[in-house]
């Protein structure tokens, strides 16, 4: 097991202080024995010589896939052993989120995935759980997000029998507990009640609702009043709906035996009744409507802004083409749209942007800045410069190169570890995806040339078909006015919190209901 050394600062002045002595006499002698060079006479000796150096190409790609096996009733498992230390961790991804929740029940995924695993099983309740898994230094959650429910577990080693028996127990026995629903209500309508204290959340909140809708389940939102029409039946039935092995992707890495693990999964599932397919919603994606949209935030003194359209998903075949066109364009500090908006300019304090993909349905195409407000026009117009300029500006070799070595020399990171193959397994398969996809983007972006980038842009980048969100204080936004843009007249955004009328009376003082 792998130990961690900490020292108080009370020892570490002590050995600062004992180490620094000896450290000079080193430095004094090699001062005195060691020529110094001055950096000019260096470059003078040896001009051009950082230019000559010869970067050997990147190793072949080629990540251990983890050991797939399919059962008989449609359940799915991916096994990665991994020995380095004693631990074991496993999560039940299952097909069904918030996207196919009611509209009339939104927060639906996020009370079920909380009150699951609070609420316990029908033979140890949450809070009994919560003092066993703490004893032994383990976890078992649960949770939900657009597209899937999940049930996750770790823990050491020779816990993993006791460890993934609870975890079993919850997807097949959960109680679902009046008492924990009525405590994740709270949570969320608190959340509810503040999500206009921040300004960059409001921002990424109502892009999203522009480019999907605002009735969108790739954008909508939870209210009180959605929260509150939640109930234990309700719970009960998303449970039934979507929990069948059919449905189920395992995965498990860790110190364990494969064959060991293999049989113990199939002991315990193999014997489940398959179930109906899961069927995701066709949701359509309808872009923003082009204009101006403003939220006038007047406790603020800076403006986020955001300027937006559709992505793309990631089995287009201009995929790869797109993301190296998106590292030019935002890609870092020496992208276009960084050296333009605030180092050149000094507009903004951030900015960004992505041409995002996601697996099943268009990202967002997305440009970002904030900025102080009377520079709010200013950043907004070089903003829409160089998205337009993606279009008219030449990409130069240099510039596609660089962008290449960058997204190739970091993508391994994403990757070097064996959890990290195993957890992109899983979303492959998940999305029906190949299981070589990485190899095939690593290769694909290897291909892409310049002509490739000046395609995708024509092809993709519709200046038109943007709209442009700026929340902030709309008096400080000075001269020029944002009507200056061209866009269009404002169209004002409200984000006032629906909210019951029993439940405004009691915060305005009424009688209590």
């Amino acid at each position: 097991m792998m130990r961690r050394v900490t020292y108080s600062f009370g020892a570490l002045a002590l050995f600062t202080a004992a180490l620094l002595p000896a450290c000079a006499q080193i430095s004094s002698q090699e001062q005195s024995t060691t020529p110094v060079i001055p950096p000019d006479a260096r470059a003078e000796k040896n001009p051009g010589a950082w230019e000559k150096l010869q970067i050997p190409p990147l190793h072949p790609f080629h990540p251990g896939q983890p050991k797939r096996i399919e059962l008989k009733n449609g359940m799915v498992i991916l096994l990665e052993e991994d020995h380095e230390l004693p631990f074991i961790n496993g999560t039940l991804e299952i097909r069904g989120g918030s996207r196919s929740e009611p509209a009339s029940k939104i927060g639906l995924i996020d009370l079920y995935s909380q009150a699951w695993r609070t609420s316990g099983t029908t033979t140890q309740n949450g809070d009994v759980l919560d003092d066993l898994l703490e004893s032994k230094a383990a976890k078992v959650e649960t949770g939900g997000d657009d597209n899937s429910t999940s049930v996750s577990w770790s823990c050491l080693k020779q816990d993993e029998d006791q460890v993934f028996h609870i975890a079993v127990d919850l997807l097949e026995h959960p109680a679902f507990n009046r008492q924990k629903l009525a405590l994740a209500k709270q949570q969320d309508i608190a959340g509810i009640v503040r999500r206009n204290d921040d300004a960059s959340g409001i921002a990424s909140r109502e892009a999203a609702k522009l480019v999907y809708g605002a009735d969108s389940p790739y954008a909508r939102q939870p209210e009180i009043a959605t929260v509150m029409s939640v109930t234990l039946a309700d719970l009960q039935a998303w449970h039934d709906k979507t929990v069948h092995p059919n449905n189920i992707v395992v995965a498990v890495s860790g110190d364990f035996d494969s064959a060991a693990m293999e049989k113990t999964l199939r002991d315990t599932f193999e014997t489940m009744p398959r179930g109906p397919a899961w069927k995701d919603p066709d949701i359509p994606v309808p872009g923003p409507t082009p204009g101006v949209y403003v939220v006038n935030k007047q406790d603020v003194n800076q403006s986020n802004i955001w300027i937006v359209g559709v992505g793309t998903r990631r089995d287009n075949p201009d995929f790869y083409a797109l993301a190296v066109m998106n590292e030019v364009f935002s890609g870092g500090f020496g992208s276009r749209l960084f050296q333009d908006v605030r180092t050149k300019l000094g507009l903004a304090y951030g900015v960004s942007g992505g041409y995002s993909a996601a697996y099943d349905h268009p990202g967002l195409f997305y440009t970002t800045a904030a900025t102080k407000s009377e520079s709010t026009v200013a950043a907004t117009k070089e903003m829409l410069k160089d998205i337009d300029e993606l279009r008219t500006e030449p990409f130069t070799e240099d510039e596609v190169r660089i962008a290449k070595d960058q997204l190739l020399n970091s993508f391994i990171f994403r990757y070097d570890t064996k959890e990290k193959v195993l957890s992109q397994a899983v979303t492959l398969e998940f999305y029906h995806y190949p299981p070589d996809f990485l190899e095939r983007y690593r290769d694909a972006l290897e291909k892409v040339t310049v002509a490739d980038v000046e395609r995708v842009a024509k092809k993709y980048i519709e200046p038109s078909k943007l709209a442009v969100l700026v929340v902030g204080n709309q008096t400080g936004f000075g001269n020029p006015p944002l009507t200056s843009l061209n866009l269009g007249p404002d169209h004002p955004i409200d984000i006032t919190i629906p909210m019951p009328a029993a439940m405004r009376q009691q915060m305005m003082g009424g009688p209590d209901q």
